[in-house]
C-alpha cells in the first residue's frame, strides 16, 4: 500500500500561526540584532539628538463696547460673524508685529559655538567651564559653556545665509573669516567692525564673548523676510474655547532663553500696537465729536427757546397718559436710530452695503423709522395744544439725550487716549521651559525597541517569503516532482573537517570515516539501502552525483556516500569528474595531479592514476590537472571507453561532477551513468532551480533518479517542518546508539 501524500495546497491554502512561532525562533538571532541596532539607534537620539522646547503666552482680547457684533447682539450670529479673536489672530501673525519682533531679538542672526562633531553640543549642556579649544589637533573646537552675543550684523544679500567664521582673540578683540572676503574683519568687543566689498558694506557690532582665545563660532546672517515667513509659520496661534476671546500663542525651538525673548516680544508687539491704534481711533473720533458738538449744542438751545417761548405764551400744559408715554417712546427711537445711522456709517467705511451687517442695521433703521412715523401719527390725534408742547418738548429731549451722548463718548475717548488703553491684554508671559518636549526619551526608548522589534520580524517573515530557499523535502516532491531518497541533516563535526580540507591538511577527512555514528552518516546510510532497490532496473553501476548551483554540498555527499558504500563490502571507485574545481583529493589529502584527465589523454596508466584504498574497500580517480577544455575533453570517446573498463572492475562506481546549471560538464557524464542523483541545499536551494537542472538534463535524453536534501538544520524549528495544518512530521536528529551491557 502506497505512503499518502500531502499536496501542496494542503499547506498553501492557510497558514498556521505555529509556521510563523517557528520562522521566529529560528530567525530570533537575526530579529535580536535588529531589534538591538532599533534600539541603539533609539537610545543614541534620545541622548544626542537636541532638545526642543516650547513656550506660550495667552492673550485676551476685549469686545468693544460699541463694536458692531455687540450692537446687533444675537442677530450677528445669524450671519456667523466672527469673534474678534480670530481676526486679532491674523494681526499677531501679521509682518508688522513679527517683523517688529525679529529685528528687536535679531532672530535673522544665527551665533553659536563651534562645538566638537558629534559629542560637543552635548557636553556643552552639561557643563558651566570654559573648555580649551581644540579637537584632535583641528583648532577652534569647544565643548563648554562658550556664547556670544551679538549686538548688530549687516551683510549685503549675497552674503546671506553664508556663515563667517568668527576667531577669539586676545585681550576682547576677534578676527572673522568668509570664504568669499579677500582679508580677515579684525574687531573688538563693544565696537563697531566693518569691512567694504565689492556687494556693499559688512558691519559686525559684538555685545559680548564668553570663551577662551582661539575657539571659533559661526555667525551668519539669514534674510529678515525669510526669517519673518519661517517666523509666520511656525508660530502657532489658537483661541482656548469657542469665542472665549483668549488667544495662545505657542512656539518651539532650541535656545530656550532665545525662545521666550522672541514669544514675550512678540506678544509686547503685539498690545503696543493695539494701544496705538485704538488711541489713533479714538483720536480721529474725537476730532469728529469736536466738530459735532457745538452744532448738538446750539440745537439744544434752539429746542429749549422754542419750549420757554412756547410755555411763556401757552403757559404749562399738562400731558396725559398717552402722550407721556409717545414723548417716552420717541426719544427712546430717536436715540436707537442715531446710534443705528452712526454704526451703519463706521460698517460701509469697511464693507460693501451688501453686507450682512450692513443689511441688518438697514432693516433696524427702517423699523426704527416706521415705529416713529406711527408715533407721529398718533401725535396727530391729540389736541392742537398738546400736540405742539409735545412736539416741542420732545425736541428737547432729543437733543438733550443725543449731545449727552455725544459729550460722554467724547469723555471716553479722551480717557482712552490719555490713558493708552487698548482692549487686549497680556495675561500670562512666556515663562521659561524647564523640559522639553522632544526628544521625549523614555517614549523614544520604547517605540524604538518596539518598532525594532516589530520590524525585524516583519524584514524575518519578507525573507522568508521572497528570499528562502526549500525547508522540507515535501517541497521538491510536491512542486519539483522529483523524489527525495534521502534528507541529510546538518552536521557539527563537519564543520571542522570542511576547515580542514580547505586547508588542505594531510590525511583523512571524511566524517563517513572520522564520526560513523553522525546522524548524517546515518541518512548517507538509508540512502545507500534505498539505491540498492533503485539501481536494480539501472543499466550500468555507475551514479552521478551532481548539483543545480555550486556550493550546495554534492562533493561533501559524494565521498562521504562513497565511503559509507565502501563499509558495505562492496568496491567502489570514487571518481571526481569536476574538471573546473574539483577537490575531492582533500578530503583524503591525496595530490590533485596524475588523475582523471591525464587518464583520458593516456599520458598515465590506469594503476597510477588511481588511488588505492583511501579508505576499506575504496579507491579514488582525482581530477588531475585541471584542463582548459573540461567539456570537450569529457565528450571523447576516451573518456566513454574508461567508464566502461572502469564499471567492470568495481561493484559501484560514484561520479561527482559540476553543477548543472554552472556548467555544461554533467549533461555530457549523464550518458554514461544509470543512476542520477541531484543535490539540493536546505535553505539555499531553489525550486526553480531544481526544475531547470531537470529540464536541461530532459533535454538531453536523461531523467534525474531522485533527488537529496542535504544540510537540513534540525535545530531550526521552521526548517524541515511540514503539513502545520494537520499537525505533520518535523525532521529532527533522534540519537539511538547501542548501550553498554
Amino acid at each position: 500500500m502506497a505512503a499518502p501524500q500531502m499536496t501542496a495546497s494542503d499547506n498553501d491554502d492557510q497558514i498556521d500561526l505555529r509556521e510563523y512561532w517557528d520562522l521566529i525562533v529560528d530567525s530570533r538571532w537575526f530579529i535580536a540584532s535588529l531589534t538591538a541596532l532599533s534600539l541603539s539607534v533609539g537610545v543614541a537620539y534620545a541622548f544626542l539628538a537636541r532638545p526642543i522646547y516650547e513656550a506660550n503666552l495667552l492673550i485676551q482680547v476685549e469686545d468693544s463696547a460699541g463694536s458692531a457684533a455687540s450692537f446687533l447682539g444675537q442677530a450677528a450670529s445669524l450671519f456667523d460673524v466672527k469673534t474678534p479673536a480670530a481676526g486679532e489672530i491674523e494681526i499677531i501673525r501679521s509682518r508688522m508685529i513679527i517683523g517688529e519682533a525679529v529685528d528687536k531679538t535679531l532672530m535673522y542672526v544665527q551665533a553659536k559655538p563651534r562645538y566638537v562633531p558629534l559629542v560637543g553640543g552635548i557636553l556643552a549642556r552639561n557643563t558651566k567651564a570654559l573648555s580649551e579649544p581644540g579637537f584632535l589637533g583641528f583648532a577652534g573646537y569647544v565643548s563648554g559653556s562658550e556664547s556670544i552675543q551679538i549686538g548688530s550684523f549687516t551683510v549685503p544679500e549675497e552674503f546671506e545665509a553664508s556663515k563667517f567664521r568668527l576667531r577669539v582673540l586676545s585681550s576682547g578683540r576677534f578676527s572673522v573669516t568668509h570664504p568669499d572676503l579677500e582679508a580677515e574683519i579684525q574687531g573688538a568687543v563693544g565696537v563697531p567692525a566693518t569691512q567694504e566689498t565689492p556687494d556693499g558694506t559688512i558691519s559686525l557690532l559684538v555685545g559680548s564673548i564668553s570663551a577662551k582665545p582661539g575657539a571659533e563660532f559661526t555667525v551668519v546672517r539669514n534674510s529678515r523676510e525669510e526669517t519673518i515667513a519661517d517666523l509666520q509659520e511656525d508660530l502657532k496661534l489658537t483661541e482656548k474655547g469657542r469665542q472665549s476671546g483668549v488667544i495662545e500663542a505657542r512656539l518651539e525651538g532650541a535656545d530656550k532663553e532665545k525662545l521666550i525673548q522672541l514669544l514675550n516680544e512678540i506678544g509686547g508687539q503685539y498690545v503696543r500696537q493695539n494701544v496705538e491704534r485704538k488711541a489713533a481711533e479714538a483720536e480721529k473720533t474725537l476730532a469728529f465729536l469736536d466738530a459735532q458738538l457745538p452744532q448738538f449744542k446750539k440745537q439744544l438751545m434752539d429746542a429749549e427757546d422754542a419750549f420757554n417761548r412756547y410755555r411763556n405764551r401757552q403757559g404749562t400744559v399738562a400731558l396725559d397718559e398717552e402722550a407721556k408715554l409717545i414723548l417716552s417712546r420717541t426719544v427712546d427711537l430717536q436715540g436707537k436710530l442715531l446710534e443705528a445711522q452712526q454704526k451703519r456709517k463706521e460698517l460701509v467705511s469697511r464693507f460693501t452695503p451688501e453686507h450682512p451687517l450692513v443689511a441688518t442695521l438697514d432693516s433696524q433703521i427702517s423699523a426704527f423709522n416706521v415705529e416713529i412715523a406711527a408715533l407721529n401719527a398718533k401725535v396727530h390725534t391729540l389736541p392742537l395744544v398738546q400736540q405742539d408742547a409735545l412736539r416741542l418738548e420732545r425736541d428737547v429731549k432729543v437733543n438733550n439725550e443725543l449731545y449727552q451722548q455725544l459729550r460722554n463718548n467724547a469723555m471716553q475717548l479722551q480717557l482712552m487716549r490719555e490713558g493708552k488703553i487698548g482692549n487686549v491684554r497680556l495675561v500670562d508671559r512666556a515663562a521659561l521651559p524647564k523640559d522639553p518636549i522632544r526628544p521625549r526619551r523614555a517614549l523614544v526608548i520604547v517605540l524604538s525597541l518596539l518598532l525594532g522589534f516589530v520590524g525585524a520580524v516583519l524584514v524575518a517573515i519578507a525573507r522568508n517569503a521572497f528570499f528562502r530557499g526549500i525547508r522540507n523535502p515535501e517541497e521538491i516532491e510536491a512542486h519539483a516532482g522529483l523524489t527525495v531518497y534521502s534528507t541529510v541533516p546538518l552536521s557539527k563535526v563537519q564543520a571542522g573537517l570542511a576547515q580542514k580540507v580547505t586547508s588542505k591538511e594531510p590525511g583523512t577527512h571524511v566524517l563517513a570515516c572520522e564520526a560513523p555514528h553522525d546522524s548524517a552518516v546515518e541518512s548517507l546510510r538509508s540512502l545507500r539501502t534505498a539505491l540498492q532497490f533503485a539501481m536494480l532496473d539501472a543499466p550500468n553501476n555507475r551514479i552521478v552525483i551532481t548539483g543545480a548551483s555550486p556550493g550546495v554540498g554534492k562533493s561533501f555527499i559524494s565521498t562521504n556516500f562513497a565511503a559509507v558504500v565502501a563499509s558495505s563490502g562492496k568496491r567502489v571507485l570514487l571518481i571526481d569528474a569536476d574538471l573546473r574545481k574539483g577537490y575531492l583529493n582533500s578530503y583524503f589529502g591525496l595530490p590533485r595531479e596524475r588523475g582523471l584527465s591525464e587518464l583520458i589523454a593516456g599520458s598515465v596508466a590506469e594503476s597510477e592514476a588511481i588511488h588505492r584504498n583511501v579508505a576499506p574497500h575504496l579507491d579514488m580517480l582525482t581530477t588531475g590537472v585541471l584542463p582548459p577544455n573540461p567539456a570537450e575533453l569529457l565528450m571523447t570517446q576516451s573518456f566513454s571507453t574508461l567508464l566502461v573498463r572502469l564499471s567492470s572492475m568495481y561493484d559501484v562506481v560514484i561520479i561527482d561532477t559540476p553543477p548543472i546549471l554552472a556548467a555544461a560538464d554533467t549533461l555530457n557524464i549523464s550518458f554514461h551513468a544509470g543512476t542520477l542523483l541531484l543535490v539540493a541545499r536546505a535553505g539555499q536551494s531553489l525550486v526553480g532551480e531544481l526544475h531547470e537542472s531537470a529540464k536541461r538534463l530532459s533535454h538531453s535524453g536523461r531523467t534525474v533518479t531522485g533527488a537529496i536534501l542535504n544540510a537540513l538544520d534540525a535545530s531550526r524549528r521552521h526548517m524541515g517542518a511540514y503539513g502545520y495544518k494537520y499537525g505533520g512530521y518535523k525532521y529532527r536528529q533522534y540519537s539511538y546508539e547501542a548501550t553498554s551491557r
